[in-house]
């Protein structure tokens, strides 16, 4: 029986991945989870030309830095499992961003075979790849694809047999440069790493360097449970970032991924993309300028949050009132039916009022929801978090917060619940938490009626300023608590 070949097909979201992922599998895909964790786990069987491969779709990752649960859970699969070949599915219109991530699967050495797909809409661009250059550059098999249609499939089953056979196996690290301010850091660290032993049996001593680095958590958090040297390289990344600050007014982890990105745009400069710039200056470049420039971004920031705000509440009325009615209509039924007493309490005020009062609260979810989604597919939700990480970061928060304080009240009328349920799609849990526990702090609907009624008591002369500044306070109350949480 032939060995069977373990493969991780991965990619950064929405690059088709997991339409390649079905189209190679067809109907030998079963879903299942990963242990401990709710995140979907999609395997496959392909066989052909004597060849058993044995395939796991992993969730959509932009890097191998972890942020997101997803994200972790990627990462976890190619350092845990060591796939024998990693399929890295590329969108191939945005070339430059998609190379990213496999940069850093060649920085741990993994066997790698490059997909690259949408290669019809690079055509229709008439922009040419010249995919032999680019596999020579990068040392690794490329194949172009359009996953929509199977285009490629098989081409990149059989780069997958030839990748195996010739790594037989083996991880063969790449090392990058980062520059005259790093690479002597990350060599010190990487001594220090390799003399200790420390978390080796696991990674790659200068990757685990690199990591410390970049301050991700999942890694620093290992190297603390394991103890030795860890102190001591925290201590030598604080060294770094104080130096980095101070000379290059940036931090290490935005040196790496420039240099990275130095990386690939070498490559590509050496006749890999022809025919212009369509690949690297789209339509969503120029949609970038408008809507995170420095005056009209936050002005489109606030009109596209108070619309989202009205429409929510707005239009939400509508079918919250039918399932509020359809609550009274079953508690006057049971008003009707049931004979007074403790029965009647208990299924009349109890259970249909009960359950009426949370699920009045549904379609203003579904709404919001569908609205979120829709402006996270559109990728204007990325750009509202970019705009806003500075500030909210020095609070604790991330940029993705807004939306949940915004939800919660931000503009005064919303509502907790739908607030905290967006903030689900917030990466890091300690941000997720601190966003859950300082929204329900905002100017809801039910306290914008309470503080209507007071203002008008108590300030008959300034109701409209004294309104704002209790929106203001509220918002600077949730980023002091955030501050202090964090």
């Amino acid at each position: 029986m032939p060995k069977t070949i373990r493969v991780a097909v991965s990619g950064q979201p929405n690059c088709g991945k997991s339409t390649m992922f079905n189209a190679i599998t067809g109907g030998s895909a079963r879903v299942g989870n990963y242990p401990g964790i709710t995140v979907d786990r999609l395997e496959g069987v392909y066989r052909n030309n004597g060849h058993d491969m044995h395939l796991v779709d992993l969730p959509g990752t932009y890097s191998l830095t972890s942020y997101s649960m997803e994200e972790l859970v990627a990462r976890n699969v190619i350092v845990d499992e060591h796939p024998d070949v990693v399929i890295n599915m590329i969108d191939a219109t945005a070339l430059e961003r998609s190379l990213y991530l496999a940069v850093q699967f060649m920085e741990i050495g993994a066997p790698m075979v490059l997909g690259l797909n949408m290669m019809d809409e690079v055509k229709r661009n008439g922009v040419t790849i010249d995919v032999k250059k680019l596999s020579q550059l990068l040392g690794v098999p490329v194949v172009p694809c359009v996953a929509r249609v199977g285009q490629g499939r098989e081409e990149l089953m059989k780069a997958v047999a030839v990748a195996y056979t010739e790594s037989g196996g083996a991880w063969k690290p790449i090392r990058l440069s980062y520059g005259p301010e790093l690479d002597p850091v990350i060599e010190r660290m990487t001594k220090i790493i390799e003399d200790e032993g420390f978390l080796t049996s696991r990674h790659d001593p200068r990757w685990v360097a690199i990591k410390y680095l970049e301050a991700d958590e999942q890694v620093m958090d290992e190297g603390r449970a394991a103890g030795g040297p860890a102190a001591r390289l925290e201590a030598i990344c604080k060294e770094a970032e104080i130096h980095t600050r101070q000379h290059s007014a940036t931090t290490p982890d935005a040196i790496i991924a420039d240099w990275r990105y130095g990386f690939i745009n070498g490559l590509l400069k050496q006749g890999v993309v022809t025919g212009g710039d369509e690949l690297r200056r789209t339509s969503s470049d120029s949609i970038d300028r408008i809507v995170t420039h420095k005056v009209l971004g936050p002005i489109i920031m606030l009109a596209v949050l108070w619309l989202m705000f009205q429409v929510t509440f707005t239009i939400g009325a509508y079918p919250q009132g039918w399932v509020e009615a359809g609550f009274e209509w079953l508690a006057g039924l049971g008003t009707t039916y049931l004979p007074e007493g403790d029965l009647q309490s208990l299924i009349v005020s109890g259970m249909i009022g009960g359950v009426g009062s949370v699920m009045g609260f549904t379609p203003l979810i579904c709404i919001m929801f569908a609205m979120l989604v829709f402006l996270e597919d559109l990728g204007y939700m990325a750009r509202v978090a970019y705009m806003m990480d500075r500030v909210l970061r020095i609070f604790g928060l991330h940029g993705m917060s807004v939306m949940p304080l915004i939800m919660s009240g931000g503009i005064p009328g919303g509502c907790a619940v739908p607030g905290v349920m967006c903030a689900r799609t917030l990466r890091s849990p300690r941000e997720r938490l601190a966003t859950i526990l300082t929204a329900p702090f905002m100017v809801c609907g039910a306290k914008t009626t309470a503080y209507l009624m007071l203002v008008a008591a108590f300030f008959p002369d300034n109701p409209t300023q004294v309104m704002f500044f209790v929106v203001l306070a509220a918002w600077g109350f949730v980023l002091i608590v955030s501050r202090l949480l964090r």
